[in-house]
């Protein structure tokens, strides 16, 4: 492991003068929040449009790295000091990312001793560390995750169950997989199998797994009960629309495409539309997302369309409540809320991609689910980083990544790639490289406007990739 620690090392190194979204912002905003002001404002404060909205163990985290912040650029730590970004800046944030994926690293040194066959795993931990995805995105937060699976899969599921209610109060996005290990921790760790094979429910097993994540939650949010109110405000902001901006690879995207082919139709047509809707092309900047033709959805629509996808893996769970069982209901739950949640953001596709690299090489199925997840879900990240200089960075890391990592599973499991996939499967893969040249060169060449048309096609490509990827997962679960 220690040289894929170097490898991504060095490769982050390289990368620190390339491009820097918006989150170096918030971050460097953050910083300044919990560094400048009281703890009762954090949750308060709103000088930046970009307002600390994350939980409170999060919060402590960016405390933490604001004390070593003061050293390199007082400046950065000025609330006031808006799109701050001197060199001293730019370097102490990539450089707090690459040390904090030391906890990512840590949780796949233990994942690769405790599942088994260290060739395969290696490749698996390498698929996650080096994961094209984690170049835009941080580490830290997968690391925990990892650890609390290994616990799972050692039996200690007190303390796996510890650890991710952890995870929640660092980012409550996990909220998407905290179903599976509801029903996992309660009929596993909660009930105990007697003497003649029955089970019994274990009230004090239940008390001290209910007690240890409501003291974790009590240790976080305890500080900030009296600004409750604000911070609920700002980790469930309902007020948003329901697709993000650039639109997540989701069912939504498939949704809103949808919607906009049948204006041209129902223009032709005559049929009656929602005028107001008509102009739009984004769909959920802020506020409610309106549909010309196709029913709107409304947030609580979302809820129901995520449970019933999650019910579906959950019952199998409650029944045969084994590691692997758990692990695919994760995953799946996690996906779930991916492809039916609300205002859901293109990264989040990593909360599907990282569990389930896990799962790759327990069979030819799973591998070809996770081939073309990977593909679908990596390519949909590329409009994140959008300059043309970053362009041969994004493609041959992801060609090195699959080179190795794909292969290398295929072979250990005495198989091809191409015996693999289906022959529908690998011209979809081919369609990748023709939209990756229409986005980047083509489409310069024949429009001067339509900026928002290869973010379209890439959502809707990507979701239909994505879609196809879950019904593959979801027949993989009840094989």
């Amino acid at each position: 492991m220690s040289d894929l620690l170097i490898a991504s090392t060095i490769l982050k190194v390289l990368l620190i003068p390339a491009y820097r979204s918006t989150d170096f912002e918030v971050h460097r905003n953050w910083l300044a929040i919990t560094h400048s002001l009281p703890i009762s404002k954090w949750y308060i404060e709103k000088t930046s449009i970009w307002t600390l909205d994350y939980p409170p163990f999060f919060a402590w985290f960016e405390k933490f790295w604001s004390m070593f912040a003061q050293l390199a650029d007082p400046a950065m730590l000025v609330v006031t000091n808006l799109e701050y970004a001197s060199s001293q800046t730019v370097i102490f944030q990539r450089f707090t990312v690459i040390a904090s994926e030391l906890v990512l690293y840590w949780s796949l040194k233990r994942y690769i001793r405790y599942f088994g066959n260290d060739y395969v795993h290696w490749l698996v931990a390498a698929s996650i560390f080096l994961h094209p995805g984690l170049l835009i995105y941080n580490g830290f937060l997968y690391g925990i995750l990892i650890l609390s699976i290994v616990e799972a899969k050692r039996g200690q599921l007190l303390m796996s169950g510890i650890l991710f209610a952890a995870l929640l109060n660092f980012k409550h996005i996990y909220l998407y997989m905290a179903p599976a290990y509801f029903v996992y921790l309660l009929k596993a760790y909660c009930f105990k199998t007697n003497n003649d094979g029955g089970q019994s429910f274990s009230l004090q097993r239940f008390i001290t797994l209910g007690g240890s994540v409501c003291g974790i939650f009590t240790l976080s949010i305890g500080p900030f009960i009296h600004q409750l109110p604000a911070l609920l405000g700002r980790l469930f902001p309902f007020t948003r629309g329901l697709c993000h901006a650039y639109w997540a690879p989701n069912f939504w995207a498939l949704y809103a495409a949808l919607d906009r082919c049948l204006i041209f139709v129902g223009k032709r047509l005559g049929w009656t539309m929602n005028v107001s809707a008509l102009g739009s092309m984004t769909r959920g900047f802020v506020g409610d997302t309106q549909f010309a033709v196709l029913p709107d959805i409304q947030a609580i629509h979302t809820v129901i369309l995520t449970l019933l996808a999650q019910l579906v893996v959950l019952q199998l769970l409650w029944r045969k409540p084994t590691f692997d069982n758990f692990l695919t209901s994760l995953t799946l739950c996690g996906f779930a809320s991916f492809l039916f949640g609300w205002h859901v953001h293109e990264k989040a596709i990593l909360i599907v991609l990282i569990p389930y690299s896990l799962m790759a090489a327990n069979s030819k199925h799973h591998l070809r689910t996770f081939v073309m997840l990977s593909a679908a879900g990596i390519y949909s990240l590329y409009p994140l980083l959008f300059h043309a200089a970053e362009t041969p960075i994004k493609v041959v890391y992801t060609v090195l990544w699959a080179l190795v990592v794909v292969p290398g599973l295929a072979f250990a499991m005495h198989t091809s790639v191409r015996s693999v996939l289906h022959p529908v499967e690998m011209l979809y893969l081919l369609g990748l490289v023709v939209l990756q040249v229409y986005t980047s060169v083509v489409h310069e060449l024949l429009f001067k406007g339509l900026e928002f048309l290869p973010l379209l096609l890439t959502s809707v490509y990507c979701g239909a990739g994505v879609m196809y990827g879950w019904l593959l997962a979801m027949n993989n679960c009840f094989r």
